[in-house]
Formats: C-alpha cells, structure tokens, sequence
C-alpha cells in the first residue's frame, strides 16, 4: 500500500469475506469495512436476530478499532444495512447501548438489503484515529 495508508487487522473480528481489509487508516482516519454479526470464535453468525447481530456486529466494529489504536468513542460516522426495515428498532436499541457519548455518530441506515451469509445487519463505520 501507499505511504501513509495501512490495513487494519485484528484475530478478535471475522476475517474478510472478500477482497478487502478489515479496516483501513489512512490520513488520521480509520475506515472499517461493513461488519456482520459473525462471531469470530465460531464463524457463525451471533443468533438468529436483528438485535443479536447487531450487538455483534458493533463487537466486531469495536475490535478492529482497538487493533487500530482508536476506540469506539471516535466513531464520527456508520453506515447501517438492513435486510428488513421493520427491525429498525430492534437495531436501534442495541446501536443505543453502544454510542452513549453525548455526541453520536453521524448515520445512515436503510433496509431492503441482501447481505452475506443470510445476516439481518451490516455495519460499517468511520473513526478519528
């Protein structure tokens, strides 16, 4: 890679699916990419909820942060997909318990989503180094 662009690797998150890194750091921020509930012990999903995967999922997100020397506190921005808009409560209340800082990440999250592995959930998620 580049000067100044490093990947991001952590054993404590689900390897990649794909052609891609964990996360990336580049120019004081870390970039990690969507996040499944998988839990990385078993390589299955976390349970067979939004909520369950959810909780994961940030697990994962929080993990990689930590390997990249930043935390979840720094977390400036996420991306949410859904496969059922309907669960967007389900996965709010979790997102909830995570984020409780006094400023929340900026955010997106919309459903109607096919995602990997038959998971409810993928998130990714944008953080201050």
């Amino acid at each position: 890679m580049s000067e100044g662009v490093n990947e991001v690797a952590t054993a404590y998150a689900p390897a990649a699916l794909g052609a891609y890194s964990q996360a990336v750091k580049a120019n004081g921020l870390i970039f990690v990419s969507g996040q499944l509930g998988i839990d990385p012990a078993t390589g299955e999903l976390a349970g067979p909820s939004a909520g369950e995967q959810t909780a994961q999922a940030l697990k994962n997100i929080k993990y990689i942060l930590d390997a990249a020397g930043s935390g979840i506190e720094k977390v400036v921005r996420t991306t949410i997909y859904m496969k059922n808009v309907d669960d967007f409560h389900e996965v709010d209340s979790r997102y909830a318990q995570v984020f409780i800082g006094s400023v929340k990440p900026a955010r997106v999250a919309f459903g109607g989503n096919d995602i990997p592995k038959g998971a409810l959930v993928e998130i990714d998620a944008i953080a201050v180094a």
